[in-house]
């Protein structure tokens, strides 16, 4: 796109363009409001960082809207608990039930941080949370990888705040309904880079 309009700029620069603006998109894009009602489904899947293995936990709602990831190098209670907490101080509100699959983590940190919620622990229950690795699964390929957890959190929380803006919710169908979302879309995005440039 850059190139169409007679600029040329490096692979670098734009990473660099990212680093430095990518949080402030973040914090001005519109967020989805919590709610008592919210299904919270939370998995885990592997990344490796030069070898060693990482874990980037996620939680998504019951639409598919990206809540929170975090990246951690352990897969235990403790590493569960600090999503709940994290999870708490972000949405503000706790849910009606959460859906993990069958890790135990998941339970003891329940139990610790949020005892009245109902908690579903089946493999087939948790599809949305696996099915929303898919897009960063793409994009980690075509990237070939990330050098630190440092950078693989900060492009997690800038790509799936992004993502949470562009894609389409799960109840909309329609083209119709499907281009006013992009278009709206769009708009906000315009906005939110005039504030920041």
């Amino acid at each position: 796109m850059l190139l169409e309009r007679g600029i040329v700029v490096s692979y670098e620069t734009i990473r660099r363009w990212g680093k430095r603006h990518g949080p402030g998109y973040v914090r001005r894009i519109r967020r989805k409001a919590p709610s008592k009602d919210d299904v919270w489904h939370l998995d885990e899947v592997v990344v490796r960082i030069n070898g060693k293995k990482c874990w980037l936990w996620r939680a998504v709602d019951q639409n598919g809207y990206v809540l929170d990831e975090i990246v951690q190098t352990r897969r235990n209670t403790k590493a569960a608990r600090r999503l709940l907490i994290r999870l708490l101080k972000k949405q503000g509100c706790s849910p009606r039930r959460i859906v993990t699959d069958k890790l135990k983590s998941y339970s003891a940190a329940r139990r610790q941080v949020m005892p009245n919620v109902e908690h579903r622990s089946h493999k087939g229950l948790n599809n949305r949370a696996k099915n929303s690795h898919l897009p960063f699964r793409k994009r980690e390929r075509m990237r070939q990888g990330f050098r630190s957890i440092a950078s693989l959190q900060r492009f997690v929380s800038v790509f799936s705040a992004v993502r949470n803006l562009f894609v389409p919710n799960r109840s909309i169908r329609s083209a119709d309904q499907i281009r006013n979302h992009r278009l709206n879309a769009m708009a906000e995005w315009k906005a939110v880079a005039a504030q920041i440039i």
